[in-house]
């Protein structure tokens, strides 16, 4: 389950982009910077932490696989074996 990443500010309406600074709480209310420091980082609807929300990527470059082991391992070692 990814985060919602809501566009505007719960408080002012600011537009927040999606590589742009922004903070949530735990039930991802989502506010501007400004907004976040005047409410000294408390929800004000569930009295939560508000910590910076993670930046999504606006290009279009491929994302890496979520399994990088082949990426690190391409080739395992052929095992030794006695004949």
């Amino acid at each position: 389950m990814s985060l919602e990443m809501r566009t505007v500010c719960e408080r002012c309406g600011t537009a927040l982009a999606y590589d742009g600074p922004a903070f949530i709480c735990s039930y991802e209310c989502t506010f501007c910077a400004s907004c976040a420091s005047d409410m000294d980082h408390v929800c004000p609807n569930c009295g939560g932490e508000l910590v910076a929300r993670p930046r999504r990527r606006t290009d279009e470059t491929p994302l890496k696989p979520s399994n990088h082991y082949e990426e690190v391992y391409p080739t395992l070692p052929a095992r030794h074996t006695e004949t």
